[in-house]
């Protein structure tokens, strides 16, 4: 989706790790919109436990900017690069951006999910199934781990929670 580049959209950045608070502060600070989704956790440490903001996508955060003035972008401290395709800065939907700072508004309980299509190898990550790998389908809005036995051409399938699994690279 290539738009003009004085045209004013929402872009993804890549900071440096643990950078993308600095980055979202001063990119404000240079009169920039920036958006850093923020999900509230609790860590334990040896004596106690507290309640701690971490971003959401992990080095990642958006500004919203003409592509004309991305060198402004680049020249923050701490961030990367933009994200995109083929070296190419690419557009994030408004409406994307508007889901996202609407799960922020409400205070949820919002967790990073993992990015999977259909037919993608997966690996079982948690309960009963741990270590069990197929691949996944998503039939009738449930998603199901498929494990094919080729020698005979029959496969198997259960009903899990896409959360459940992590992607086999």
């Amino acid at each position: 989706m290539r738009i003009p580049p004085e045209e004013i959209a929402w872009y993804v950045l890549y900071a440096k790790s643990r950078h993308e608070k600095l980055v979202d502060e001063l990119l404000r600070k240079k009169g920039l919109e920036s958006f850093l989704p923020l999900r509230k956790i609790q860590r334990q440490w040896s004596d106690r436990v507290k309640q701690i903001e971490e971003p959401l996508f992990k080095g990642y955060l958006f500004v919203r900017t003409a592509f004309a003035d991305r060198l402004t972008v680049l020249q923050t401290k701490g961030v990367v690069r933009f994200i995109g395709f083929d070296s190419f800065p690419e557009p994030v939907p408004g409406k994307v951006i508007f889901a996202l700072r609407r799960f922020m508004e409400e205070e949820i309980a919002v967790d990073p999910f993992p990015y999977l299509k259909e037919g993608d190898a997966v690996i079982v990550k948690e309960g009963l199934f741990r270590g069990v790998e197929g691949f996944l389908v998503h039939k009738k809005g449930k998603y199901r781990l498929v494990v094919s036995l080729d020698h005979i051409q029959q496969a198997a399938s259960i009903e899990l929670d896409a959360a459940s699994v992590e992607k086999i690279n």
